[in-house]
């Protein structure tokens, strides 16, 4: 497995960071809030969310190139499986794993950098790949001019192994993150 970490390429990379931001969806849905938040995460994940999302991304990386990261496993090893996974990368090799850090002209949103997400897929796992995106957006939250020096990012208390991952990574508590559903009509 050689996997190397760079910014990501739209014109190579973009169904790759698709599948695995599917992955991070799904997993978020289905590992950390039961099937009620599962069937809510898995409803969003059309077509249209497809175009907007990657839009979004294009909008972010055109502010800088390293607001999303991508891990690129250049082995030609693949997790196998199908699914998600099928159209993950292309000859250049698989997308196994991204970080996405705001830019910096979204940093007062929060008074600070802001990963976004941040995912690995499975297999690629306790192998250094998440280490070496995380250590990509805090050099980037390093570049940017922040309000408050920090780095912040959103984890369910629920999933034991991110929080310590972050743990290991110097993140602490910083509040909570409080919620509700927005009355549409």
């Amino acid at each position: 497995m050689t996997v190397r970490v760079r910014p990501y390429d739209p014109a190579t990379d973009a169904e790759g960071l698709y599948a695995r931001k599917l992955a991070f969806e799904r997993g978020l849905g289905e590992n950390t809030g039961g099937d009620e938040k599962a069937v809510a995460y898995e409803g969003k994940l059309t077509d249209g969310y497809r175009e907007r999302w990657l839009a979004w991304v294009d909008r972010c990386v055109a502010d800088d190139e390293r607001c999303v990261t991508v891990a690129v496993d250049e082995g030609g090893e693949s997790e196998g499986g199908g699914g998600d996974d099928e159209n993950a990368g292309d000859e250049s090799g698989e997308v196994v794993g991204y970080v996405f850090v705001l830019p910096e002209r979204l940093a007062m949103v929060w008074d600070a950098a802001v990963i976004n997400e941040l995912y690995v897929a499975p297999a690629h796992r306790g192998t250094g790949v998440a280490d070496d995106l995380v250590a990509a957006a805090v050099d980037l939250a390093s570049d940017q001019s922040l309000p408050l020096d920090r780095i912040v990012l959103d984890v369910d208390p629920a999933n034991e192994r991110a929080r310590a991952f972050y743990d290991r990574h110097g993140f602490e508590s910083w509040g909570e993150l409080v919620a509700r559903p927005v009355d549409r009509d």
